[in-house]
């Protein structure tokens, strides 16, 4: 199928609340007819990895290649596999939604007061616990991609310490060793939402980080 390319230099018009919470709705909606549909933020961290990735990756990657994982992919040419979409339409409109965002994520990381992550938060009582999990995963999911893209001087970025939240909560990446304690040197517990809590809200220093490292 063909896709638009992605064009970095796009108008900036980013997504408004009620078109993310129809994407939402859209996405959770295809989660229950499909294998591998990507959460609002597991989309988020997919897109954002991509918009802070090694210059020219995404224009030697075809579109085709990545923005259908958000969707679980598409089905082989001529295979019956029921079509994921109920029209035409809502796919054009999906693709064109998701390549917007990405040029919203790419514009505000420019600028990194601006940028907000789009992370699952869950309320008990009075407090507010933070969930990248989802997120983390989306991110590392568009690094499989093209891991070798992400190599840096000196072996790659994944030993920094301050990219261990976003492998922690993502599940990790081949052949890279995860850290199996937090920075304070406690050991992980995903069940406990402070803990949770804590490593997510150290991803986006993560993430700068990275983005740091990849264009020195």
């Amino acid at each position: 199928m063909d896709y638009p390319r992605y064009d970095p230099a796009s108008p900036l018009t980013p997504l408004q609340p009620d078109e993310l919470q129809a994407l939402d709705h859209l996405l959770q909606t295809l989660q229950a007819t499909q294998d591998g549909v990507m959460s609002l933020d597991g989309a988020d961290g997919f897109l954002t990895a991509l918009a802070v990735a090694p210059a020219g990756l995404l224009a030697e990657l075809p579109t085709a290649e990545w923005l259908p994982q958000v969707w679980g992919g598409d089905s082989p040419q001529g295979h019956d596999a029921a079509e994921p979409f109920a029209s035409k339409r809502l796919r054009k409109n999906t693709v064109v939604q998701l390549l917007r965002h990405l040029r919203h994520v790419q514009a505000e990381l420019q600028r990194p007061d601006d940028w907000q992550p789009i992370f699952s938060i869950a309320e008990q009582g009075a407090d507010e616990w933070a969930d990248a999990s989802d997120w983390c995963a989306g991110f590392l999911q568009a690094v499989d991609l093209w891991p070798s893209a992400w190599d840096t001087p000196g072996g790659g970025p994944w030993g920094e310490p301050a990219l261990a939240p976003l492998l922690q909560l993502g599940g990790g990446l081949d052949g890279v060793d995860t850290p199996a304690v937090d920075a304070e040197g406690n050991p992980l517990d995903f069940d406990d939402p402070a803990c949770v809590d804590r490593l997510s809200r150290a991803v986006p220093d993560g993430v700068l980080r990275l983005q740091a490292l990849l264009a020195a």
